[in-house]
């Protein structure tokens, strides 16, 4: 289920972002984002004395906001702030643990030109995750990249509706409960959001 959603999420990546050449100008433009969605987390592992087993992640929610700030008529800088939450389980079914992670997300758009009112974009860059889980488990801040791909709509002169589809990868980080380790962590995810973009000026 979790690879069909992801291919199909990735096809549609390809088609938005499949424009060509110049772009709308947003130099000395800021724009404001709030977005929601959905999250497919990568699977995680627990370590039960010398046998390690898989953890099993739910897709889950995620939402947050940024900014937006056009550096020149192709380029623009973005910075966004996420939450998301989902569940794991073991094979048999039983809750490891609840996870949450805040992804920081610092990186850069390409604006291809506009097409029937749209204007997709490509953009890529480094990500901050404070990860953190329940049942008494600690889990390790890392550092990621992403690749991400999405559309504005202008319904008004200011105002966008906008859907981004976003790859984060990570290295795994360790799960530790009362000091000892008890399984690895895998942060990275496939996230697809909608939300609203307005531009101040």
């Amino acid at each position: 289920m979790k690879k069909n959603l992801l291919l199909s999420c990735i096809t549609l990546l390809l088609v938005l972002t499949a424009g060509a050449a110049l772009a709308e100008d947003l130099t000395g433009k800021l724009g404001v984002t709030g977005r929601i969605g959905f999250l497919v987390p990568f699977d995680s592992e627990a370590i039960a004395g010398v046998s390690i087993k898989n953890v099993s992640t739910d897709t889950g929610f995620i939402g947050g906001g940024g900014f937006l700030y056009g550096i020149n008529k192709n380029i623009a800088a973005e910075f966004d702030i996420t939450s998301s939450g989902f569940s794991g389980d073991t094979d048999s079914g039983k809750n490891f643990a609840d996870f949450n992670v805040i992804n920081l997300s610092l990186g850069a758009q390409y604006r291809f030109k506009e097409i029937s009112g749209f204007n997709p974009y490509a953009g890529a860059g480094l990500d901050i995750l404070v990860n953190g889980a329940t049942n008494g488990l600690d889990v390790d801040t890392t550092v990621g990249v992403h690749l991400s791909g999405g559309v504005d709509y202008f319904i008004m002169k200011h105002l966008a509706i906008t859907g981004e589809m976003k790859l984060v990868i990570a290295p795994s980080t360790d799960i530790m409960f009362n000091g000892g380790k008890v399984g690895n962590f895998d942060p990275s995810s496939f996230n697809m959001t909608f939300g609203l973009r307005y531009f101040i000026n």
